[in-house]
């Protein structure tokens, strides 16, 4: 079946190799433009294969259409597989680190045989790379960085991979009759936001085998009741368990972490025969409640605020803020993205596509601000739609907003995100931040660290200034829910409470399917203990209004 990403990963790989093999320029742009073109074509792509009518989009020549018809038939490209000649299959892992093109990749593989991580790992510690042109010190530790961070990246999973591992197993396990329930313990209940291992408790009845989870789970290692399979991209554990009261003990012990227990219980231990159910075990050690996603041992450093369950599995949000659609990178409309949010329950809207300074990702001139407020009217007046004309602005490096103060107030919300400039130092990144909070039109901070979770740490800042410069000009903190972002990060949630600051929970989607991401940080939340009443999209529509007007002078 014909899948456009899939080719346009095709077209951007080829673009990769290329560049590698010193290609000329033409020929380069050709292949990389073509894949813009076609991630950004928002009619069905193939039809116009279907249709030959290839040759209506302009860029896409003769040499390209051969290399779509023939991924289009075949699934393949005889073309990539030339370009892929005689390249060592370890050469291409150096393509997945950052701080290295292509160009850069040949010199080191031609000029000094490097052709794996390991071998560049030893270049940069031997100093090799620093004294090479085109790349120095710091180059050279950026590349270190960045092979710590693939090594890290090899040992994890994000949150939604691990969440689609869960559910594959759970429904192999739900096929086995002498099974009689199971649970995903561990990290993975406590929501963390890249996982190392899952952990499954599983009670079973007297007739059980081992052998009939070998029937679809390759086990590698096994010990007393228990059983580990290294199927997945991280282990993957099965504790065996033949009563109820043992399924308890271990789901709980499995959840928590080790710390977390120890200081729970380290003046009056457990006993295990008065615990019937995991609320017993505070009952016991005559504590409050803590639900297992806060089964952390951060939770005893969290200062003098209180930390209670989160209500938010009890509630709904009622706004989707911080969406974009292809008037800028997002790949549907306006008009789909609220009705599909509308399917799951969302009440009103505000699209924040990416302002002007976002040429990466088409964002919009002040022109096109004005194409789509008329759209939004259409949209209100003819489906009814509560909408609201947001943008995510991009924060300068100085810290303006990258639309004029006289041009602002055009917009309803205001996300204020940096997206450039990554290497300030962390004075300088901090006071950026600052200034682009105290704008009178900014209402939240988007992605404050600006981290991709094993991809890129967040850059340098002070997050305590920032979070006592948001509690003071009264604008919400962003809890994006992509699952590659999950940022600000839930250890910081605790402080932000403290300064009885606000939250919005955004999916940041830029298609239909990524609105339920919207449940990847409503995890993060209920880790903090973070109420619905501190959460701006679990405002009414009117309340929601109100806050937008709190700023007298806005």
């Amino acid at each position: 079946m014909f899948n456009k990403n899939d080719l346009i990963s095709l077209l951007e790989e080829i673009t990769t190799l290329l560049e590698f093999r010193g290609e000329n320029t033409f020929k380069i742009s050709a292949f990389r433009n073509a894949a813009f073109i076609i991630q950004n074509y928002k009619e069905d792509f193939e039809v116009l294969i279907k249709k030959n009518k290839l040759d209506s989009l302009k860029g896409i020549g003769k040499g390209l259409q051969s290399v779509i018809m023939e991924f289009y038939d075949n699934g393949g490209s005889s073309m990539l597989e030339e370009l892929k000649k005689d390249i060592p299959e370890s050469l291409f892992e150096l393509f997945s680190l950052r701080g290295l093109g292509p160009k850069k990749i040949y010199l080191l593989h031609n000029q000094y045989n490097i052709s794996d991580i390991s071998a560049l790992e030893d270049a940069c510690k031997r100093n090799i790379l620093a004294s090479i042109k085109g790349f120095g010190e710091k180059t050279q530790q950026k590349i270190l960085d960045s092979i710590d961070k693939y090594k890290e990246s090899k040992k994890k999973v994000l949150l939604n991979y691990a969440e689609k591992t869960v559910k594959l197993i759970s429904e192999k396990l739900s096929e086995v009759e002498t099974i009689e329930k199971f649970i995903c313990a561990g990290e993975y209940r406590r929501g963390r936001e890249v996982i190392s291992s899952l952990d499954f408790v599983i009670l079973v009845k007297t007739d059980f085998k081992p052998a009939e989870l070998a029937e679809f789970i390759n086990i590698e290692e096994s010990g007393k009741g228990k059983l580990v399979s290294m199927d997945y991209p991280i282990p993957v554990t099965f504790h065996i368990v033949n009563n109820e009261s043992d399924f308890l003990a271990t789901t709980i012990l499995r959840t928590g972490s080790e710390d977390f227990f120890s200081k729970l219980f380290h003046k009056t231990g457990f006993d295990w025969s008065k615990i019937k159910s995991e609320e017993d075990l505070f009952k016991q050690n005559k504590t409050g409640y803590i639900p297992p996603e806060q089964w952390e041992t951060e939770y005893y450093y969290v200062g003098s605020v209180k930390i209670l369950p989160s209500d938010l599995d009890e509630k709904k949000p009622k706004g989707m803020l911080h969406f974009h659609t292809e008037f800028s990178d997002g790949i549907a409309t306006l008009e789909e993205m609220v009705a599909k949010a509308t399917e799951y329950g969302f009440e009103y809207f505000a699209v924040c596509d990416h302002s002007k300074s976002a040429f990466y990702a088409n964002g919009l001139t002040e022109e096109r601000v004005l194409l789509q407020k008329a759209e939004i009217e259409r949209l209100r007046r003819e489906k009814d739609y509560k909408i609201l004309h947001g943008v995510e602005s991009d924060i300068l490096p100085d810290g303006n907003l990258d639309y004029p103060d006289d041009f602002l107030p055009t917009f309803d919300f205001i996300v204020a995100s940096v997206h450039s400039s990554f290497s300030q130092p962390e004075e300088e990144m901090t006071k950026r931040i600052i200034r682009a909070i105290e704008n009178p039109f900014t209402d939240v901070v988007g992605h404050l660290t600006g981290r991709l979770l094993l991809y890129r740490n967040g850059y340098n800042v002070d997050t305590k200034k920032i979070l006592d410069a948001c509690a003071a000009n009264q604008v919400a903190i962003e809890i994006n829910s992509s699952p590659h972002r999950l940022d600000l990060d839930w250890r910081w949630y605790y402080y932000a409470t403290e300064k009885n600051l606000l939250f919005a929970i955004n999916q940041d989607a830029h298609s239909t399917d990524e609105i339920r991401n919207i449940g990847f940080g409503i995890r993060m939340a209920k880790k903090g203990g973070i109420q619905s009443d501190r959460v701006i999209n679990y405002f009414s529509y009117t309340e929601f209004k109100k806050f937008l007007n709190r700023k007298r002078n806005k």
